[in-house]
């Protein structure tokens, strides 16, 4: 199958739940139905170490087709503290930056019209995460603060390599009750976060001086030409096209 234009949803659990409990990246999937292929390559608990070991296999240069978008969301499991043994996902700020400058550096160098946005490090229900985390589990110390410091190395970067970014860590925080509505877990996005993450992707889609635009507005609908085999009107003389319908969607996006 090829034709429609290709987005690739890329990075940790943030990606791949997205399609979960009202995630946005079924939500862009609905969006953008007829109009582009949203495609999941997400990986619960990878950090950008790991992402970047595989970014020739899920990126591969030589593909017939190249995504027209790719959004990535790399972070969370970086700004996780060390563990004493040495394993875990942590890894250090200055080496997250590098990871990210050569993610980057890939995902451009695939074609000219590869586009990229990057998402920052959310912030955290800290109090909620604790009474969630399994007992699996060895303590996982994750804080605001950190999340803050790679929010803000994931943006530096995205103004270094002249890509797109969504600041998550602010934008949630500008609802008075992010704390309590945007987590279902105090880590992981409920339909709310995502919600907001949907909002920050289309506004950026529809500002960006890109060619073509990738904004679902402006983009063409697969098969949207008038049938015969259309629904037919109250009339009964002719038949009326649904293929611009959106009457199913419980918010209006832009």
């Amino acid at each position: 199958m090829n034709g429609r234009p290709v987005f690739v949803l890329f990075g940790s659990s943030i990606v791949q739940y997205s399609f979960s409990n009202g995630g946005w990246g079924a939500t862009l999937a609905d969006i953008y139905a007829r109009k582009a292929d949203i495609v999941l390559r997400g990986y619960i608990a990878w950090n950008s170490r790991r992402a970047l070991q595989v970014m020739d296999k899920v990126f591969p240069k030589d593909s017939t087709v190249q995504p027209s978008l790719v959004i990535v969301y790399l972070g969370g499991n970086d700004s996780i503290a060390p563990h004493p043994s040495g394993l875990g996902p942590h890894v250090p700020l200055e080496e997250y930056i590098d990871n990210m400058r050569k993610i980057a550096e890939h995902l451009k160098s695939l074609s000219d019209k590869t586009r990229v946005i990057f998402l920052s490090c959310p912030p955290l229900n800290e109090e909620l995460l604790r009474k969630s985390t399994s007992t699996a589990l060895s303590e996982i110390v994750r804080t605001n603060e950190t999340c803050r410091l790679y929010s803000e190395a994931c943006i530096s970067v995205s103004k270094e390599m002249d890509i797109k970014v969504v600041d998550l860590y602010n934008a949630i925080q500008k609802r008075d009750d992010w704390a309590t509505a945007c987590f279902t877990d105090g880590l992981h996005l409920s339909e709310e976060g995502s919600n907001i993450v949907v909002e920050e992707i289309l506004t950026i889609l529809k500002e960006a001086e890109w060619d073509p635009c990738l904004h679902w507005k402006v983009m063409p609908t697969e098969f949207a030409e008038d049938s015969p085999y259309d629904l037919v009107t109250s009339s009964g003389l002719s038949t009326i096209n649904p293929s611009e319908w959106f009457y199913h969607r419980k918010i209006s996006w832009e």
